[in-house]
Formats: C-alpha cells, sequence, structure tokens
C-alpha cells in the first residue's frame, strides 16, 4: 500500500495561458493505492458524489493504464471538483507518484508529468501539463512542449472559491480563437515580469504579471461578481489579482501582512452580489508527497 497527499494548484495566473502554474499549501487530495487484478475507484471527501468510480472516467484510471499499474485506489478528495483548483490534476498527480512507487516503474517526477496529464485528458479533453506539473514538482512551473521547468518562490497567496461551478470544458469554449498583436505584446512583457517575480520571491513583480487582456476578461463574465472581487481585494492591498485556473476560484498575490484582510474582503465581495464562498490563506508549496 502507498499513500500520496498532492496539492491544489492554480494554472495560468493570467498571463500564463496552458503554461503556468503553481502549487498550493492547501488544500490538498490523499490517494491511496493498492496492487489488485484490475484497476477499481472509490472516492471520498469534497464533491465526491460528482466523481465517477468508473476508472474509463476518472482521471485516476487513465494514469493507472498508462502505467500499467491496475489497483485499488481510494482518493479522499480535499479540492472541490470545477473549483479551478487543480482538483483533477492533485488526483491524478498523487496517483502517478503512488502506483509509480507501488509497482517500481522508475519514472523521476518529471517523466510522471506527461502521464499524470493524460489523466487531465479525461476531464478537460486535453493533456496539459499546466496544472499536474506543479501538483507533482511543487513550486512554479512552466510547462511547454519542450519540458517543464520548475522555479522555488515563496509568494504569498489567497484564493477565494464561490459557491460557483464552472466545468473546464465551458471555460475552454469561450477562450478567444486568436489576440492582437498588442495583446499579444502585452502577455508577453507580463509573463516576463511574473516569471522574474517568482525567481526574486517578489509579490509586486508577481502581482504586476498577472494582467491579462485576452483569456480572463471572457472567462470572467462566467464568474458572478469576479470584478467586485478583484478590485475589493486589490483596494486591500493584493498585489495582483485574476482568476485561477478555469474557475471560479480567484486567486490574490499579496504581500504576508495583507494576506488576512484580502482573504476577508473577497469573501465579503462575493457575499455582496449574494454569492457564498470560502477562502483559503496560502502560499507557493511542494509537490506530491509519499506520507508512508
Amino acid at each position: 500500500m502507498v499513500t500520496v497527499r498532492a496539492p491544489a494548484t492554480s494554472a495560468n495566473l493570467g498571463s500564463g495561458f496552458d503554461v503556468f502554474g503553481v502549487a498550493l499549501d492547501r488544500p490538498s487530495d490523499v490517494v491511496t493505492v493498492q496492487r489488485a487484478e484490475q484497476t477499481t475507484i472509490e472516492v471520498t471527501g469534497a464533491g465526491s458524489q460528482f466523481i465517477p468510480e468508473d476508472p474509463a472516467d476518472n482521471t485516476v484510471g487513465a494514469v493507472a493504464e498508462a502505467l500499467d499499474a491496475p489497483a485499488h485506489i481510494e482518493i479522499d478528495k480535499g479540492v472541490r471538483p470545477a473549483s479551478g483548483l487543480g482538483s483533477s490534476a492533485a488526483s491524478a498527480a498523487a496517483a502517478a507518484v503512488a502506483l509509480n512507487r507501488l509497482y517500481d516503474r522508475g519514472y523521476t517526477r518529471t517523466e510522471l508529468v506527461p502521464v499524470a496529464a493524460e489523466g487531465e485528458a479525461v476531464v478537460s479533453g486535453d493533456a496539459h501539463d499546466d496544472n499536474v506539473a506543479p501538483a507533482i514538482l511543487g513550486g512554479f512551473t512552466i510547462a511547454t512542449d519542450s519540458g517543464v521547468t520548475r522555479v522555488g518562490a515563496n509568494i504569498p497567496l489567497v484564493t477565494c472559491l464561490p459557491d460557483i461551478v464552472v466545468s473546464t470544458r465551458d471555460a475552454r469554449a469561450v477562450v478567444p480563437d486568436g489576440a492582437r498583436i498588442e495583446q499579444l505584446v502585452e502577455t508577453v512583457g507580463n509573463a516576463a515580469t511574473l516569471t522574474t517575480g517568482m525567481h526574486r520571491s517578489d509579490p509586486d513583480l508577481v502581482g504586476r504579471g498577472m494582467t491579462d487582456s485576452v483569456v480572463t476578461p471572457a472567462r470572467a463574465e462566467l464568474i458572478t461578481g469576479y470584478e467586485r472581487v478583484r478590485e475589493a481585494a486589490l483596494e486591500a492591498g493584493a498585489t495582483g489579482v485574476t482568476i485561477s485556473g478555469a474557475g471560479p476560484s480567484v486567486i490574490a498575490a499579496c504581500h504576508e501582512h495583507d494576506q488576512r484582510s484580502i482573504a476577508a474582503t473577497m469573501v465579503d465581495a462575493f457575499a455582496d452580489v449574494d454569492v457564498d464562498a470560502r477562502v483559503y490563506q496560502t502560499g507557493i508549496g511542494s509537490g506530491a508527497k509519499v506520507l508512508d
């Protein structure tokens, strides 16, 4: 038996659509695997009633198939599905690390990223590394076709999860087909600023680099109260605010001394539009961890 905890993640960070991702200190999924003749899945925890246990329809089933590692897999969900916090990636990442250990497959953590991404494809329709890379490796990650780059960073963050459901497929459907050249130039500049901020663990640079004029405005229409929450967080001291992943979670970068007031402000701003929300005062954390 092997048990692994994998963290929630936030992808995109505004200017890094389908490229950037960070591991979060909290929340997380815990996955336990045991050898079996065929793969079976049992799910408990946050939103478990909405998660299929058929291996053909579950992210961890695809991971077990990719590793040729049949197992009884127990998933204790701490990351709510359809939250924008990498729920499916957390399960897939934990399963990949656990099954690799259980069957002694010998993959490195980096080599497990595309394996876990196969699980992500079950949910989003495409295999993307932007969530599974930080879930496995931790820190801030830059995932491209040529590989994954990891940067260790220490940035205080606040993630606010409203009681709204935005599916990954719906969020991808509203993404524009193209961008104007001035938007491209702006996005490249912001992405470079954010990356430099991560290298320096500088919340001000990271916040400046989270601005995006292409994908975020389109997805914001799916999140009731987004602009109100964003403006309130900035007024409370956030250095940058954007949608976490596909949404509906909203993520803010900040200095530690402003973290508590920003968290309270974001919850209040959602309440102003009659939306309940929960908030996590978190930061950039480590990747999947074997617990036993």
